[in-house]
């Protein structure tokens, strides 16, 4: 795609040849020790993986997807899904490195995304699923414009390749916003 020279980045379509590479990304962010470098971990709620090659393949092989890689240096540091679904876009498999997490780099990537789906799809909406009690990353969600709907799809409890729940409560709100 392009370099963002201000930010020192460098946004691309994710490739077969970047799997491996968005794999320990996501799963680093989300999963395990590592995880816990920053602050989107979901370890305490969630053991097992997040995501597999397959899955990821499944996004960069698809037509109306993109999976957005970011490069610092050369280096993933962060990536996130975009998919065409009719008059809005979804967002998803967002990772950003833990070492990086808290630094903004989220925020510019997330600005950058929704400037991809409104200019390329003319999409006027972004929608994104959120596990209802991550409390802390839905509020940064609200604080980038998204607001929650109140809408609960359950989780996919018993499929062991979107991880292994640690509580029973867990479920996905629909988070929204206007990309006007």
């Amino acid at each position: 795609m392009d370099t963002a020279a201000s930010t020192g980045l460098t946004f691309r379509a994710a490739t077969d040849a970047d799997v491996d590479a968005l794999v320990v990304l996501i799963e680093s962010a989300y999963r395990g020790d590592s995880s816990r470098t920053g602050w989107t971990t979901e370890a305490d709620i969630l053991e097992g993986q997040r995501t597999d090659p397959e899955g990821v393949l499944a996004v960069i092989k698809s037509p109306d997807s993109r999976l957005l890689t970011v490069e610092r240096d050369g280096v993933v540091a962060a990536c996130c899904q975009l998919e065409h679904r009719g008059d809005h876009a979804y967002f998803g498999m967002f990772a950003v490195s833990p070492a990086l997490q808290g630094g903004g780099l989220g925020k510019v990537i997330i600005a950058e995304a929704e400037r991809h789906a409104r200019e390329t799809w003319g999409v006027a909406e972004m929608h994104m699923t959120v596990i209802s009690v991550r409390d802390d990353l839905i509020a940064w969600y609200e604080r980038r414009g998204y607001r929650r709907t109140g809408q609960m799809t359950p989780f996919p409890y018993g499929d062991e390749r979107f991880g292994i729940p640690q509580r029973a409560d867990l479920q996905f709100e629909l988070l929204v916003k206007p990309l006007a």
